[in-house]
Protein backbone atom coordinates (compact mmCIF):
# COMPACT_ATOMS: atom_id res chain seq x y z
CA UNK A 1 0.00 0.00 0.00
CA UNK A 2 1.48 3.31 -1.02
CA UNK A 3 0.56 6.97 -0.84
CA UNK A 4 0.45 9.25 -3.86
CA UNK A 5 -0.16 12.97 -3.97
CA UNK A 6 -1.28 14.92 -6.97
CA UNK A 7 -1.42 18.64 -7.46
CA UNK A 8 -4.91 19.84 -8.27
CA UNK A 9 -5.46 23.46 -9.18
CA UNK A 10 -8.96 23.70 -7.76
CA UNK A 11 -11.27 21.66 -5.58
CA UNK A 12 -13.88 19.33 -6.99
CA UNK A 13 -11.83 17.95 -9.90
CA UNK A 14 -12.81 14.34 -9.37
CA UNK A 15 -12.13 13.40 -12.99
CA UNK A 16 -8.51 14.54 -12.64
CA UNK A 17 -8.18 12.47 -9.46
CA UNK A 18 -9.60 9.40 -11.21
CA UNK A 19 -7.10 9.79 -14.06
CA UNK A 20 -4.22 9.98 -11.57
CA UNK A 21 -5.49 6.88 -9.74
CA UNK A 22 -5.78 4.93 -13.00
CA UNK A 23 -2.28 6.02 -14.02
CA UNK A 24 -0.90 4.84 -10.68
CA UNK A 25 -2.82 1.57 -10.98
CA UNK A 26 -1.44 0.92 -14.47
CA UNK A 27 2.10 1.72 -13.33
CA UNK A 28 1.85 -0.63 -10.34
CA UNK A 29 0.35 -3.45 -12.40
CA UNK A 30 3.13 -3.10 -14.99
CA UNK A 31 5.78 -3.21 -12.29
CA UNK A 32 4.28 -6.14 -10.32
CA UNK A 33 2.87 -8.09 -13.24
CA UNK A 34 -0.45 -8.73 -11.47
CA UNK A 35 -3.74 -6.89 -10.87
CA UNK A 36 -3.62 -4.17 -8.20
CA UNK A 37 -6.46 -3.17 -5.91
CA UNK A 38 -6.81 0.56 -5.18
CA UNK A 39 -8.34 1.89 -1.97
CA UNK A 40 -8.86 5.57 -1.21
CA UNK A 41 -9.60 7.24 2.10
CA UNK A 42 -10.44 10.78 3.19
CA UNK A 43 -11.75 12.44 6.30
CA UNK A 44 -15.42 13.25 6.74
CA UNK A 45 -15.91 16.98 6.37
CA UNK A 46 -17.97 19.74 4.79
CA UNK A 47 -17.75 18.18 1.32
CA UNK A 48 -20.01 15.36 2.40
CA UNK A 49 -19.96 12.09 0.46
CA UNK A 50 -20.06 13.19 -3.17
CA UNK A 51 -16.42 12.22 -3.76
CA UNK A 52 -17.01 8.71 -2.43
CA UNK A 53 -20.02 8.35 -4.72
CA UNK A 54 -18.04 9.57 -7.73
CA UNK A 55 -15.16 7.19 -7.04
CA UNK A 56 -17.59 4.31 -6.52
CA UNK A 57 -19.05 5.03 -9.97
CA UNK A 58 -15.54 4.67 -11.38
CA UNK A 59 -15.10 1.32 -9.61
CA UNK A 60 -12.65 2.63 -6.99
CA UNK A 61 -13.09 1.53 -3.38
CA UNK A 62 -13.24 4.55 -1.07
CA UNK A 63 -13.69 4.90 2.69
CA UNK A 64 -14.73 8.00 4.63
CA UNK A 65 -12.92 8.07 7.96
CA UNK A 66 -14.17 9.61 11.18
CA UNK A 67 -11.51 12.20 12.14
CA UNK A 68 -12.33 11.87 15.84
CA UNK A 69 -11.33 8.18 15.77
CA UNK A 70 -7.72 8.86 14.79
CA UNK A 71 -4.91 8.70 17.32
CA UNK A 72 -3.12 12.04 17.54
CA UNK A 73 -0.09 13.56 19.23
CA UNK A 74 -1.05 15.05 22.62
CA UNK A 75 1.93 17.37 22.95
CA UNK A 76 1.23 21.07 23.43
CA UNK A 77 2.34 21.90 19.89
CA UNK A 78 2.18 19.40 17.09
CA UNK A 79 2.94 19.64 13.41
CA UNK A 80 -0.16 19.73 11.22
CA UNK A 81 0.20 19.84 7.45
CA UNK A 82 -1.61 18.15 4.57
CA UNK A 83 1.28 15.73 4.16
CA UNK A 84 1.26 14.78 7.86
CA UNK A 85 -2.51 14.32 7.80
CA UNK A 86 -2.30 12.14 4.68
CA UNK A 87 0.36 9.95 6.29
CA UNK A 88 -1.78 9.62 9.42
CA UNK A 89 -4.76 8.50 7.32
CA UNK A 90 -2.57 6.01 5.47
CA UNK A 91 -1.18 4.47 8.67
CA UNK A 92 -4.68 4.18 10.13
CA UNK A 93 -5.97 2.49 6.97
CA UNK A 94 -3.03 0.08 6.93
CA UNK A 95 -3.66 -0.86 10.58
CA UNK A 96 -7.36 -1.33 9.88
CA UNK A 97 -6.57 -3.57 6.91
CA UNK A 98 -4.29 -5.67 9.13
CA UNK A 99 -7.23 -6.34 11.42
CA UNK A 100 -6.87 -3.61 14.06
CA UNK A 101 -10.45 -2.36 14.22
CA UNK A 102 -9.57 0.12 16.98
CA UNK A 103 -7.09 2.00 14.77
CA UNK A 104 -9.88 4.06 13.21
CA UNK A 105 -13.54 3.95 12.33
CA UNK A 106 -15.40 4.76 9.15
CA UNK A 107 -18.66 6.63 8.85
CA UNK A 108 -21.73 5.06 7.29
CA UNK A 109 -22.34 6.36 3.78
CA UNK A 110 -25.99 7.37 3.44
CA UNK A 111 -27.84 7.05 0.18
CA UNK A 112 -28.78 10.15 -1.78
CA UNK A 113 -32.42 9.65 -0.76
CA UNK A 114 -31.53 9.39 2.94
CA UNK A 115 -29.30 12.44 2.74
CA UNK A 116 -31.99 14.45 0.99
CA UNK A 117 -34.68 13.37 3.49
CA UNK A 118 -32.78 15.10 6.31
CA UNK A 119 -32.79 18.49 4.66
CA UNK A 120 -36.26 19.75 5.76
CA UNK A 121 -35.91 19.36 9.53
CA UNK A 122 -32.34 20.70 9.52
CA UNK A 123 -33.38 23.71 7.46
CA UNK A 124 -36.30 24.23 9.83
CA UNK A 125 -33.91 24.43 12.80
CA UNK A 126 -31.93 27.19 11.06
CA UNK A 127 -35.09 29.06 10.08
CA UNK A 128 -36.36 29.02 13.66
CA UNK A 129 -33.08 30.59 14.81
CA UNK A 130 -33.48 33.29 12.16
CA UNK A 131 -37.04 33.93 13.33
CA UNK A 132 -35.86 34.40 16.90
CA UNK A 133 -33.06 36.73 15.75
CA UNK A 134 -35.39 38.98 13.72
CA UNK A 135 -37.98 39.04 16.50
CA UNK A 136 -35.42 40.03 19.12
CA UNK A 137 -33.94 42.68 16.84
CA UNK A 138 -37.35 44.30 16.31
CA UNK A 139 -38.12 44.28 20.02
CA UNK A 140 -34.68 45.71 20.76
CA UNK A 141 -35.15 48.59 18.32
CA UNK A 142 -38.52 49.48 19.82
CA UNK A 143 -37.24 49.14 23.39
CA UNK A 144 -34.89 52.06 22.66
CA UNK A 145 -38.01 54.25 22.55
CA UNK A 146 -39.83 52.67 25.47
CA UNK A 147 -42.11 50.42 23.40
CA UNK A 148 -42.43 46.95 24.92
CA UNK A 149 -45.90 45.78 23.90
CA UNK A 150 -45.30 45.18 20.19
CA UNK A 151 -45.57 41.52 19.11
CA UNK A 152 -43.79 40.92 15.77
CA UNK A 153 -45.29 37.44 15.31
CA UNK A 154 -48.91 38.61 15.33
CA UNK A 155 -50.67 38.73 11.99
CA UNK A 156 -51.65 42.39 12.48
CA UNK A 157 -48.01 43.45 13.04
CA UNK A 158 -48.05 45.96 10.17
CA UNK A 159 -51.22 47.66 11.41
CA UNK A 160 -49.90 47.71 14.98
CA UNK A 161 -46.61 49.25 13.82
CA UNK A 162 -48.47 52.06 12.04
CA UNK A 163 -50.17 53.02 15.33
CA UNK A 164 -47.08 52.76 17.55
CA UNK A 165 -45.90 55.74 19.56
CA UNK A 166 -42.92 56.24 21.80
CA UNK A 167 -43.23 56.35 25.58
CA UNK A 168 -43.43 60.14 25.27
CA UNK A 169 -46.49 59.90 23.05
CA UNK A 170 -44.64 60.91 19.87
CA UNK A 171 -44.44 58.97 16.56
CA UNK A 172 -41.51 56.66 16.03
CA UNK A 173 -38.49 58.31 14.36
CA UNK A 174 -38.56 57.85 10.60
CA UNK A 175 -35.30 55.91 10.31
CA UNK A 176 -36.17 53.62 13.21
CA UNK A 177 -39.58 52.89 11.68
CA UNK A 178 -37.97 52.16 8.30
CA UNK A 179 -35.48 49.74 9.88
CA UNK A 180 -38.26 47.97 11.76
CA UNK A 181 -40.25 47.63 8.53
CA UNK A 182 -37.26 46.08 6.79
CA UNK A 183 -36.82 43.66 9.68
CA UNK A 184 -40.52 42.80 9.43
CA UNK A 185 -40.06 42.05 5.73
CA UNK A 186 -37.21 39.66 6.53
CA UNK A 187 -39.28 38.10 9.33
CA UNK A 188 -42.25 37.57 7.03
CA UNK A 189 -40.02 35.89 4.46
CA UNK A 190 -38.66 33.56 7.17
CA UNK A 191 -42.20 32.77 8.32
CA UNK A 192 -43.16 31.94 4.74
CA UNK A 193 -40.17 29.60 4.40
CA UNK A 194 -41.01 27.95 7.74
CA UNK A 195 -44.54 27.23 6.51
CA UNK A 196 -43.16 25.72 3.28
CA UNK A 197 -40.68 23.51 5.14
CA UNK A 198 -43.30 22.35 7.64
CA UNK A 199 -45.60 21.38 4.78
CA UNK A 200 -42.69 19.42 3.25
CA UNK A 201 -42.16 17.65 6.57
CA UNK A 202 -45.83 16.65 6.57
CA UNK A 203 -45.19 14.44 3.54
CA UNK A 204 -44.90 10.71 4.30
CA UNK A 205 -41.32 9.61 4.97
CA UNK A 206 -40.34 6.81 2.61
CA UNK A 207 -37.97 5.21 5.13
CA UNK A 208 -37.95 1.51 5.87
CA UNK A 209 -37.47 0.67 9.56
CA UNK A 210 -34.15 -1.07 10.17
CA UNK A 211 -34.13 -4.61 11.42
CA UNK A 212 -32.88 -5.47 14.90
CA UNK A 213 -30.72 -8.45 15.70
CA UNK A 214 -31.91 -10.34 12.65
CA UNK A 215 -35.60 -9.70 13.36
CA UNK A 216 -37.47 -8.42 10.34
CA UNK A 217 -41.03 -8.16 9.15
CA UNK A 218 -42.32 -10.79 6.70
CA UNK A 219 -41.59 -9.90 3.09
CA UNK A 220 -45.29 -9.99 2.14
CA UNK A 221 -46.28 -7.55 4.92
CA UNK A 222 -46.59 -3.87 3.92
CA UNK A 223 -43.85 -1.60 5.24
CA UNK A 224 -45.31 0.74 7.90
CA UNK A 225 -44.67 4.47 7.85
CA UNK A 226 -42.28 4.98 10.77
CA UNK A 227 -43.35 8.59 11.33
CA UNK A 228 -46.99 7.53 11.61
CA UNK A 229 -46.03 4.77 14.05
CA UNK A 230 -44.20 7.20 16.31
CA UNK A 231 -47.00 9.76 16.17
CA UNK A 232 -49.39 7.19 17.60
CA UNK A 233 -47.56 7.50 20.92
CA UNK A 234 -48.83 10.25 23.20
CA UNK A 235 -46.52 13.32 23.38
CA UNK A 236 -44.51 12.36 20.26
CA UNK A 237 -45.08 15.16 17.75
CA UNK A 238 -44.57 15.34 14.01
CA UNK A 239 -41.23 17.15 14.10
CA UNK A 240 -39.72 14.80 16.66
CA UNK A 241 -40.95 11.78 14.72
CA UNK A 242 -39.44 13.09 11.48
CA UNK A 243 -36.05 13.80 13.09
CA UNK A 244 -35.87 10.38 14.76
CA UNK A 245 -37.01 8.58 11.62
CA UNK A 246 -34.73 10.27 9.11
CA UNK A 247 -31.65 10.59 11.30
CA UNK A 248 -31.69 7.45 13.47
CA UNK A 249 -34.29 4.80 12.76
CA UNK A 250 -33.35 4.44 9.09
CA UNK A 251 -29.99 2.98 10.15
CA UNK A 252 -28.90 -0.51 11.19
CA UNK A 253 -27.45 -0.84 14.70
CA UNK A 254 -25.60 -3.78 16.16
CA UNK A 255 -27.19 -3.47 19.61
CA UNK A 256 -28.64 -0.93 22.02
CA UNK A 257 -25.21 0.29 23.09
CA UNK A 258 -24.26 1.32 19.57
CA UNK A 259 -27.66 3.01 19.25
CA UNK A 260 -27.08 5.08 22.41
CA UNK A 261 -23.53 5.87 21.28
CA UNK A 262 -24.86 7.28 18.00
CA UNK A 263 -26.88 9.84 19.96
CA UNK A 264 -24.01 10.60 22.36
CA UNK A 265 -26.00 9.34 25.37
CA UNK A 266 -23.51 6.79 26.68
CA UNK A 267 -21.80 7.29 30.05
CA UNK A 268 -18.29 8.67 30.11
CA UNK A 269 -16.45 7.51 33.27
CA UNK A 270 -13.04 8.75 34.44
CA UNK A 271 -11.26 5.98 36.32
CA UNK A 272 -7.52 6.20 36.85
CA UNK A 273 -5.77 5.03 39.99
CA UNK A 274 -7.77 6.28 42.96
CA UNK A 275 -9.78 8.73 40.89
CA UNK A 276 -13.23 7.47 40.02
CA UNK A 277 -16.01 9.79 38.87
CA UNK A 278 -18.53 10.18 36.08
CA UNK A 279 -18.08 12.91 33.49
CA UNK A 280 -21.68 12.75 32.28
CA UNK A 281 -22.75 11.64 28.81
CA UNK A 282 -20.19 11.49 26.03
CA UNK A 283 -21.97 13.92 23.62
CA UNK A 284 -19.96 12.29 20.83
CA UNK A 285 -22.96 11.55 18.63
CA UNK A 286 -25.61 13.37 16.62
CA UNK A 287 -26.36 16.60 18.47
CA UNK A 288 -29.66 17.17 16.62
CA UNK A 289 -30.99 13.78 17.69
CA UNK A 290 -29.72 14.21 21.26
CA UNK A 291 -31.47 17.58 21.65
CA UNK A 292 -34.76 16.16 20.35
CA UNK A 293 -34.52 13.16 22.66
CA UNK A 294 -33.90 15.30 25.73
CA UNK A 295 -36.92 17.46 24.87
CA UNK A 296 -38.99 14.32 24.32
CA UNK A 297 -37.81 12.89 27.65
CA UNK A 298 -39.16 15.88 29.58
CA UNK A 299 -42.49 15.62 27.76
CA UNK A 300 -42.60 11.87 28.30
CA UNK A 301 -42.28 12.01 32.10
CA UNK A 302 -44.98 14.69 32.16
CA UNK A 303 -47.62 13.18 29.86
CA UNK A 304 -46.81 9.43 29.80
CA UNK A 305 -47.52 9.01 33.51
CA UNK A 306 -48.31 5.28 33.25
CA UNK A 307 -45.08 4.39 31.45
CA UNK A 308 -42.44 2.23 33.13
CA UNK A 309 -39.79 4.76 32.08
CA UNK A 310 -41.68 7.52 33.91
CA UNK A 311 -42.01 5.33 37.00
CA UNK A 312 -38.26 4.67 36.91
CA UNK A 313 -37.59 8.40 36.71
CA UNK A 314 -39.93 9.27 39.59
CA UNK A 315 -38.48 6.62 41.90
CA UNK A 316 -34.96 7.99 41.44
CA UNK A 317 -35.72 11.72 41.51
CA UNK A 318 -38.54 12.20 44.01
CA UNK A 319 -37.27 14.57 46.68
CA UNK A 320 -33.97 15.18 44.86
CA UNK A 321 -32.55 18.43 43.56
CA UNK A 322 -33.08 19.88 40.09
CA UNK A 323 -29.53 18.92 39.18
CA UNK A 324 -30.25 15.25 39.86
CA UNK A 325 -33.38 15.48 37.73
CA UNK A 326 -31.38 16.91 34.84
CA UNK A 327 -28.87 14.07 35.18
CA UNK A 328 -31.61 11.44 35.30
CA UNK A 329 -33.41 12.87 32.27
CA UNK A 330 -30.42 11.91 30.09
CA UNK A 331 -30.93 8.30 31.19
CA UNK A 332 -34.63 8.64 30.34
CA UNK A 333 -33.69 9.88 26.86
CA UNK A 334 -31.44 6.86 26.37
CA UNK A 335 -34.15 4.45 27.54
CA UNK A 336 -36.68 6.12 25.25
CA UNK A 337 -34.42 5.87 22.23
CA UNK A 338 -33.94 2.14 22.79
CA UNK A 339 -37.66 1.63 23.43
CA UNK A 340 -38.66 3.53 20.27
CA UNK A 341 -36.09 1.59 18.24
CA UNK A 342 -37.62 -1.68 19.41
CA UNK A 343 -41.09 -0.27 18.76
CA UNK A 344 -40.47 0.54 15.07
CA UNK A 345 -38.43 -2.61 14.37
CA UNK A 346 -40.50 -5.22 16.21
CA UNK A 347 -43.80 -3.45 16.96
CA UNK A 348 -43.26 -3.76 20.73
CA UNK A 349 -44.97 -0.76 22.35
CA UNK A 350 -42.98 0.74 25.28
CA UNK A 351 -44.24 -0.75 28.53
CA UNK A 352 -47.09 1.28 29.98
CA UNK A 353 -47.08 3.86 27.18
CA UNK A 354 -50.39 5.34 26.05
CA UNK A 355 -51.42 5.26 22.39
CA UNK A 356 -53.44 8.05 20.83
CA UNK A 357 -56.98 7.16 19.95
CA UNK A 358 -58.09 7.15 16.31
CA UNK A 359 -60.21 10.27 16.86
CA UNK A 360 -57.27 12.32 18.21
Amino acid sequence: MAKYQCGVSAGGEADTLIKVIERVRHSAETRLGSPVEIECVFEAGYDGFWLQSRLAQAGIACHVMDPASLKFDRRARRVKTDRVDAECLLRALQAWRRGDRHACSFVRIPSIEEEDARRPHRELARLVKERVAHTNRIKGLLALHGVRTFQPLRRDRREALAKLQTSCGEPLPARCRAEVERELSRLELVLQHIAEVESAMAEPASVTPATREGVSAPSEAPTPDVVTMLEKLTCVGRKTAVVLTRDVLCRDFRDRRSLAAFAGLTRCPFSSGRLHHEQGISKAGNSIVRARLLQLAWRWVRFQTTSDVTAWFLVRTTGNSKRNRRIAIAAVARKLLIALWRYVTTGLVPAGARIRSAQT
